[in-house]
């Protein structure tokens, strides 16, 4: 009973996780520039380690993560027309590289960089407190309900750019608040795996949005629980293993449906054999 009290936080953060990056995860593999995630949540990042240069924490902390999300929703609204001109892909890569360098820079003049460093990229979800799982909540519940609202338009501007700047600015403006509370709650890797792995492996079935993201829902939390149960009892860092674990999920549904297509393929080959 014990060990189901101290875990349950956590899983209920992997829940609330699981739910809005699963969405926002089907709207960026739409897009087609996988990598923004790393380099927004990245970029997010620069903001947490100047408030840690600065020995900021709670409100002035968040203040910072939030400027830099702003910032970077502001960038990333412009990537259509950037598109233009460069590969955007190339773009986000260079922003990415660009925000991990100057962590790096700014968290070489703090005193405990190393460790402030990986938290930003790990995370600490296993000791997530109640209350900043109450407050993760309110905040995803009210970024979702426009996008509830807009749902159609929303994915319409993802798959065919169908939009004005204003609409793009609040996507990504909307996405990057998600990533503040996201990151520091859960750290950059555990964040991203949850973005783009569950979404991918319910496009491996189907391309219809909510069938995806049931699919990457269930996926997604039975590998959150089984990487908080296993980091629990084997004492691993939890994030490093549910990043695992969703990886070497989507490798093995990766392969039974390749296995299942060249099956298939071989005996309706067979019976074209047979027919002729």
């Amino acid at each position: 009973m014990e060990v189901f009290s101290f875990l349950i936080w956590p899983f209920a953060a992997c829940v609330l996780l699981i739910l809005i990056h699963t969405y926002f995860g089907i709207h960026i593999l739409e897009r087609g520039i996988i990598f923004v995630d790393l380099s927004l949540a990245q970029f997010v990042g620069v903001g947490i380690a100047l408030s840690f240069l600065f020995g900021y924490e709670g409100t002035e902390r968040y203040i910072f993560s939030v400027a830099f999300a702003v910032l970077g929703a502001f960038i990333l609204a412009f990537s259509r027309r950037i598109a233009r001109y460069t590969n955007i892909e190339a773009f986000i890569g260079v922003l990415y590289i660009f925000s991990f360098a100057a962590s790096i820079l700014i968290l070489d003049r703090s005193p405990h960089g190393l460790e402030e460093f990986k938290s930003i990229l790990n995370g600490n979800i296993i000791w997530v407190e109640p209350q900043s799982v109450l407050y993760t909540l309110i905040l995803y519940f009210m970024i979702g309900v426009p996008h509830m609202l807009f749902g159609k338009r929303f994915l319409e501007l993802s798959r065919n750019g169908n939009g004005g700047f204003l609409w793009e600015f609040l996507f990504f403006l909307s996405f990057a608040i998600v990533l503040v509370k996201s990151v520091q709650m859960a750290g950059i890797l555990q964040v991203f795996a949850f973005l783009i792995i569950p979404a991918l492996i319910g496009r491996l079935f189907t391309r219809e949005p909510i069938k995806v993201l049931i699919t990457g829902w269930l996926l997604g939390l039975a590998s959150s629980t089984f990487g908080i149960v296993a980091s629990y009892k084997w004492d691993l860092p939890v994030a490093p293993v549910i990043v695992a674990s969703l990886s070497a999920l989507f490798f093995l549904v990766l392969l039974i449906i390749g296995i299942s297509r060249k099956k298939n393929g071989h005996d309706l080959k067979m019976l074209s054999g047979v027919s002729k």
